[in-house]
């Protein structure tokens, strides 16, 4: 069996209790290198045979994996943060379904919502935005034209960029351009919850000047919008005058 599993954010203890335990069981580790905490390896039995795959290409990670399953080897694919959200993982599953090999994918705490603890954020505000747009910069890795940020800028929800730190004063533009006025709040939150972990909280017109001065351009989130401000309206779920299915408010 192989188990594709999220390793969390970054902070050790920020696995779940279900990814923990299959570390400890595991014959075999496959961590990203690169973007995992090496710490968590410290769950792994002394024989437990490690890689890591930031040396390594699709090919040879399918290779272990293929060589653990004929040796009746347990497999854990350690990917960081939630392995849904620019993971790599459909392409190593799809080879793993075409070889037979079965699998199983243990959910972690992605990134993004490591960034908005450390800032004490909520994405969802009433009356500010009850959307929240992943996504990220056109790169290397191509976006589609409809993904475009100036069009998903256009809504104005919360959005959490990945993967484009080392651009940000195009970032920056694409955002205003789009819809977001210049002094939109917005944070860069490097590593987050690692021990070296550093957030700025800034504004879309200094979103580049504020990565240079902390000296960040990779490794980031970048977090827009006003969720990021002190004007919402309060929940109703919690206002007295509010009547549910549990309580019954003042109102009637």
């Amino acid at each position: 069996m192989v188990y594709f599993v999220g390793a969390g954010p970054g902070a050790v203890d920020l696995i779940t209790v279900r990814g923990a335990e299959l570390l400890k069981k595991a014959d075999v580790i496959i961590y990203a290198g690169s973007l995992v905490n090496p710490e968590l390896l410290s769950y792994a039995k002394k024989e437990c045979v490690i890689y890591n795959s930031a040396t390594m290409t699709l090919e040879e990670v399918i290779n272990v994996m293929e060589e653990s399953d004929k040796n009746n080897k347990m497999v854990v694919r350690l990917h960081t943060g939630d392995m849904s959200i620019y993971g790599a993982v459909r392409e190593q599953s799809d080879i793993l379904k075409s070889k037979n090999i079965p699998f199983e994918s243990v959910p972690g705490v992605s990134s993004f919502l490591g960034a908005a603890a450390s800032l004490n954020a909520e994405y969802t505000l009433p009356a500010v935005s009850q959307t929240v747009i992943l996504t990220r910069m056109a790169g290397r890795t191509p976006v589609p034209e409809k993904e475009d940020i100036k069009l998903l800028a256009s809504h104005n929800a919360s959005m959490v960029i990945f993967l484009s730190s080392s651009m940000l004063g195009k970032l920056a533009d694409e955002l205003t351009a789009g819809g977001y006025s210049k002094d939109t709040p917005c944070a860069i939150v490097y590593k987050a919850t690692w021990e070296d972990e550093l957030k700025v909280v800034t504004t879309i017109e200094n979103l580049e000047k504020a990565g240079r001065e902390n000296n960040i351009s990779k490794t980031a989130l970048v977090l827009a919008g006003d969720f990021l401000g002190d004007i919402y309206d309060r929940s109703k779920l919690y206002d007295g005058t509010f009547s549910h299915e549990f309580r019954k408010g003042t109102n009637g």
